[in-house]
């Protein structure tokens, strides 16, 4: 089979049923620091411009990844339902929750951030991607792009994803296992179970 370039990637996403209400929820995952907000830009950009909710908007520093009520009520609930979601932005500098976005029930919604993988999601995706990347190579990128200022930040991070993971992992469950490479990113299939149709063994 031909190269799975990124654009036919894009092109195949449409294809898959619809898994919350109308809409086909991809999700990206993998280790802070990995590239998923690059990755999932430019997918939603191939998409025509998919809506990306960023599970970092809601988050916070108290609660890392205790974000599956916000995102389930604000986000996947409303899109179910084929309305307009609404969530609120989580302002990191002010450590407070202030101003809103929306996210229109697409074909396509793509939702991008460490643990969108997690049991209580999955039954709500079309498609999970995990972005494999060594977790110790992610977190020296993350280092780099945040600087030495957030060291302190990172290590906490690190021990609570860390944590996460070993109780609710998302890799084992990924459909797609995706690399990066020079000239783009490589997809191989995942030990996930519901494959997008024409991707095995190719590359994005």
């Amino acid at each position: 089979m031909d190269d799975l370039t990124l654009p036919r990637l894009a092109a195949l996403i449409p294809g898959l049923a619809p898994s919350c209400g109308p809409v086909r929820l991809v999700a990206v995952d993998g280790h802070a620091g990995a590239g998923k907000t690059t990755l999932t830009a430019r997918l939603a950009e191939r998409l025509g411009g998919a809506p990306v909710v960023h599970t970092d908007d809601l988050a916070t520093h108290e609660e890392p990844f205790a974000w599956t009520e916000r995102l389930t009520g604000q986000v996947l609930g409303p899109l179910s339902r084929g309305r307009t979601a609404r969530h609120e932005v989580y302002d990191w500098r002010a450590r407070s929750f202030g101003g809103e976005r929306e996210v229109p029930p697409e074909p396509v919604v793509l939702v991008e951030g460490v643990g969108t993988g997690r049991a209580a999601l999955r039954p709500l995706l079309a498609l999970l991607l995990w972005l494999e990347v060594d977790p110790e190579v992610a977190r020296e990128r993350g280092l780099r792009r945040d600087g030495a200022g957030l060291a302190h930040f990172w290590t906490g991070w690190t021990r609570e994803e860390d944590a996460h993971f070993a109780q609710d992992p998302s890799r084992p469950f990924a459909d797609l296992l995706v690399h990066q490479t020079e000239d783009g990113y490589r997809a191989v299939p995942g030990p996930g179970t519901h494959p997008a149709p024409g991707v095995a063994g190719d590359r994005l």
